[in-house]
């Protein structure tokens, strides 16, 4: 709390009192670099209520700086995800505590450099990164559940596409009896070849006159 002496007269002496700002954030980090993100993280030290944060995001490149910044009230949260970042680019941030009375000094600066997207680092920050599965899990939750449902399409398509085979080889069957069915007895019987008995009758009279003649001679 500061004191300021606003007047003074020889019989009163009027006394404001103006509330301190908040103290500045502390060991300001930043991890989980990727490609277009990266994870700042601060501390905050005892003192007064932090309602928020205020971040400078400053880019630096060759034709020139650009500075942008993220502020967040009604929070207590002590860290922040940057999102659209360009690869293998260089970065200043600054963060300040936001308090009832105002918004604290900044904090030191922390410079970073983003990943390159075709880096084993950059990979590898994807599988381990805490974001992916903190602050991004409803991206990769939707990307799940697409999966699913494609999988699940696919494996109803497989299915109706055997069941809609198998209902044709059982329409193709049930309409060959039915037209074995339809045929005539005369046309599945097998015709009876009465030359045959003919030919049998005609030997057996050939002999039986052979013997006849055979007996009186």
């Amino acid at each position: 709390m500061k004191l300021w002496v606003v007047g003074l007269t020889a019989r009163s002496v009027c006394v404001s009192f103006l509330p301190d700002r908040p103290p500045a954030p502390v060991n300001v980090s930043v991890m989980h670099l990727r490609a277009d993100s990266a994870t700042v993280s601060w501390e905050v030290p005892e003192g007064d209520t932090i309602i928020g944060f205020s971040i400078s995001q400053q880019v630096i490149r060759k034709d020139g700086h650009m500075q942008r910044f993220i502020r967040e009230v009604n929070t207590t949260s002590r860290s922040c995800v940057l999102w659209d970042l360009e690869e293998e680019t260089d970065y200043i941030i600054q963060v300040q505590s936001i308090g009832l009375y105002g918004e604290s000094q900044a904090s030191k600066k922390v410079h970073f450099r983003t990943l390159k997207k075709s880096d084993l680092s950059y990979l590898s920050s994807l599988l381990d990164d805490p974001t992916v599965q903190g602050l991004d899990k409803s991206r990769h939750l939707q990307t799940g559940e697409m999966i699913i449902i494609v999988v699940v399409l696919v494996m109803w398509a497989a299915v109706i596409a055997l069941f809609c085979r198998q209902y044709d080889i059982i329409k193709d069957n049930d309409s060959s009896n039915n037209k074995e069915k339809a045929k005539p007895s005369s046309e599945r019987s097998t015709p009876e070849h009465h030359s045959g008995g003919l030919l049998r009758s005609k030997v057996s009279e050939n002999d039986t006159s052979a013997a006849n003649s055979g007996h009186f001679v």
